[in-house]
């Protein structure tokens, strides 16, 4: 049996502070909009959902009490509907996903909404005060690394520059800020309307413009983060070479996708999903699984990179799509057409299933086949999924 993809669709994604747009709004509501829109698309969304799968990194205070479940109850699906909180991370959107396509395909479920959440105004990037982060009994191999340190030490070791994170950084937000302009790019971003229903925002709200000139004067903004992380890194040296332009801001936001067998709905999917993988890495290098997820997917469809015709790559941080673009035969055109993570945003456990929209759009606007989604996270977590679309 094949699992295929009837509709997909996302919040904006918010500047994450206090007196941010969408922070009156909770992340349970964030999802439970996303489920109506999907309902209004496909007929029977809400009603046949055998299970809601929701990624959600931080799942403390107003993402804790299991977060897919909260979400379930506000957006009316039944009482029969599994609800299953997923955290991996920053791939835990994919990672959502990935189990919704499992579940169908595996004939468990006829259907099942899965995708992620991550409410950042609200609740803090590792709010949830986890002992692992500073456990310093643990072996220097396995101690949990900050991203920001992984990413300066993945750049070092790669031959990453900064003329090179530069680069990426000014073609997201050029992408970005161009995209904005083709309604075909947020076919699947829905407005957040607040308790009255009024919208509260309707585009991505971190895009900001930037030359080449301007990124190159910003300076390297991670030094006292790397001096507080000797201990975790066993005394290697690290160079500060990221700035904040090379990292992605921190935001709220909700994406959520309509899994099921081809014939679960009277509307026609947008597309199939040909393979997934989910793999692991060297947790003290971090970044690296969705480089090993990528492949093993491409692997598993019998597929290449030029096989592609759109792929959403995970900008979790410059280094990572800067080495992809340089040491991978891929043509750049195709990647992250709309801008990606360093201009729009990552919300944290939302991020996966908001690339899969943003996909979808990406497809259907150049009236491509195949498409290619690649996420990774801190501590070597990575998945990554090829789709074929529909029609």
């Amino acid at each position: 049996m094949e699992a295929f993809i009837f509709d997909a669709v996302r919040t904006p994604r918010g500047k994450a502070r206090p007196d941010a747009p969408m922070a009156a709004v909770p992340p349970a509501n964030l999802v439970a909009q996303l489920a109506g829109a999907l309902e209004q698309r496909v007929t029977g969304a809400v009603a046949e959902a055998g299970a809601l799968i929701l990624g959600c990194v931080t799942q403390v205070g107003a993402q804790g009490g299991n977060i897919a479940l909260v979400s379930k109850l506000k957006a009316g699906l039944a009482d029969r509907t599994a609800a299953i909180s997923v955290n991996n991370y920053c791939v835990s959107g994919l990672s959502a996903v990935g189990m919704a396509a499992t579940r169908v395909a595996a004939g468990t479920d006829r259907a099942v909404l899965a995708g992620g959440v991550e409410h950042m105004s609200l609740v803090s990037m590792m709010g949830d005060k986890a002992t692992y982060y500073r456990d310093m009994e643990l072996p220097a191999r396995i101690r949990f690394i900050p991203v920001a340190v992984a990413a300066d030490r993945l750049a070092a070791k790669w031959g990453v520059t900064r003329d090179m994170l530069d680069a990426a950084t000014f073609a997201s937000q050029d992408k970005a800020a161009t995209a904005e302009a083709n309604s075909a790019f947020s076919k699947s971003r829905i407005p957040v309307r607040g308790a009255d229903g009024v919208v509260v925002l309707e585009t991505d709200e971190c895009i900001r413009a930037t030359t080449p000139e301007k990124l190159a004067l910003i300076e390297p903004a991670f030094g006292e983060m790397i001096a507080a992380s000797v201990a975790l890194l066993d005394g290697e040296s690290v160079e500060p070479l990221h700035s904040f332009a090379h990292a992605p801001p921190m935001c709220d936001a909700a994406g959520l996708v309509l899994v099921g067998g081809r014939d679960a709905f009277a509307t026609a999917p947008r597309a199939r999903v040909v393979a997934f993988a989910e793999l692991g890495a060297d947790p003290h290098a971090s970044l690296t699984a969705g480089f090993a997820s990528m492949d093993e997917c491409l692997g598993r469809a019998g597929l290449t990179i030029d096989d592609m015709d759109r792929i959403e790559f995970m900008e979790a941080f410059g280094v990572t799509v800067a080495r992809f673009l340089r040491d991978y035969p891929v043509d750049p055109a195709k990647v992250n057409v709309a801008g990606g993570h360093l201009a729009r945003g990552h919300p944290l456990g939302a991020s996966g299933a908001i690339l899969v929209s943003s996909l979808l759009d990406a497809l259907d606007e150049c009236g491509g086949r195949y498409g290619l989604v690649v996420c990774a996270g801190g501590s070597g977590v990575g998945a990554a999924m090829v789709v074929e679309r529909e029609g």
